[in-house]
């Protein structure tokens, strides 16, 4: 049997992928005002109703219509469906129909808890101790992983890296026909090097047919193959199940961090306890995975292994990580004894030197809340 891996990938109009940029467009709008935010964001969307529910305190108040609104306009309304004809009544009683987004937003937000505020600004380590340094606890318990591989110039695994690629050309393809809902597959013979399927199910527009626009979508898998030097001949899938008009929210309930695959490595690899978006830094399920990212990552360019998982986990309130475990899948060019020195010698691990060292007070969320966290230019854990 052929060594054949899937990865998937979904686009920025994907009713989840919508709701992670909105609460990842919250993160960033909080901390830009207010480092200290503490940021723990829901939202869920269904047709015009969007749901932002969680916990936040911070010295900003965030314009919750105006993030929303500000999403929708990076997605494009035209693509996302949105558009409504409305009749507006000026202050002389006149009518006047225009097109306008209509969107009901509902905030369910309240100040976090005072205990788990105790655990984060006040660790165990510090109230034992008074160690200064070790101030800083984790924000929650859990696990978070980290992957890289040497088989792309991203160090992302290829049938991703692929589905991923092709998403974004389609976004950026000039043409009235394609909405914003779409999702790509890729499965990959390993053993032989080669593609072996290419799927992509897009949303369109009502007045054309999956056959119209097929030979568009093929080309875009291609243009995509042969970037990465890859065959061509494989099997093409488009709408294998026809028409798909409606799309996004209007066909499916969207809800933050349902795709973490998508987020993460494709499927390859594997994946911690909890979401990344809608959570600002203190919270190692975001902090702690972007870390483990950043050490594999740091393994596979200097050469100790062709491909590093990592893996981190945390206990609430307590600053040090409880374990740390590093595996190369045989791929090792140096022990297993010098890689954990490697990583005990050159990264602090507590949340607060994590933030620090990936300067994650200033990041903008938005950059990493579509299309995968990992493998793009300018982050700090990929460099």
């Amino acid at each position: 049997m052929s060594n054949i891996i899937t990865c998937e990938q979904v686009s920025n109009g994907h009713p989840d992928k919508i709701c992670d940029q909105i609460a990842d467009a919250i993160v960033t709008d909080c901390m830009q005002c207010d480092p200290n935010s503490r940021v723990a964001i829901e939202v869920l969307i269904k047709d015009e109703h969007v749901i932002i529910a969680g916990e936040l305190t911070s010295k900003h108040e965030p314009d919750y219509q105006d993030i929303v609104l500000g999403v929708f306009d990076r997605i494009g309304h035209d693509r996302l469906n949105y558009k409504q004809i409305v009749t507006l009544i000026d202050k002389d009683g006149n009518e006047e129909q225009t097109e306008a987004v209509v969107l009901q937003i509902t905030p369910l937000v309240k100040t976090q808890s005072p205990d788990i505020a105790l655990g984060v600004d006040n660790s165990v380590e510090h109230r034992e101790t008074g160690d200064e340094a070790d101030k800083f606890g984790a924000g929650d318990q859990g696990m978070m992983f980290g992957y890289a591989t040497n088989e792309t110039p991203e160090l992302l695994p290829i049938p991703f890296v692929l589905a991923t690629r092709f998403l974004e050309k389609l976004r950026d393809y000039e043409a009235d026909i394609f909405k914003a809902d779409a999702k790509a597959q890729v499965s990959y013979d390993y053993d032989n090097g080669k593609i072996t399927t290419f799927l992509c199910s897009v949303q369109h527009s009502a007045d054309v047919e999956p056959s119209d626009f097929r030979s568009i979508i093929e080309d875009l898998m291609k243009q995509t193959a042969e970037e990465y030097g890859l065959n061509t001949d494989f099997e093409k899938l488009v709408n294998p199940t026809g028409r798909f008009v409606i799309g996004g929210p209007f066909a499916d309930c969207g809800v933050t961090g349902r795709k973490l695959a998508c987020d993460t490595y494709g499927g390859v690899g594997h994946i911690g306890g909890g979401a990344m978006s809608g959570k600002d830094p203190t919270k190692v399920d975001r902090s702690g995975a972007y870390m483990a990212r950043k050490i594999a990552v740091d393994i596979v360019k200097a050469g100790y292994a062709d491909k590093a998982e990592v893996q981190i986990a945390y206990a609430i309130g307590v600053a040090e990580p409880v374990s740390i475990h590093v595996e190369t899948f045989g791929t090792e060019h140096e022990s297993r004894d010098f890689l954990e020195q490697f990583i005990r010698k050159n990264y602090d691990l507590t949340p607060r030197g994590i933030i620090d060292s990936l300067h994650l007070l200033d990041l903008d969320y938005n950059a990493v809340s579509s299309y995968g966290h990992f493998g793009k230019a300018g982050l700090p854990w990929e460099e």
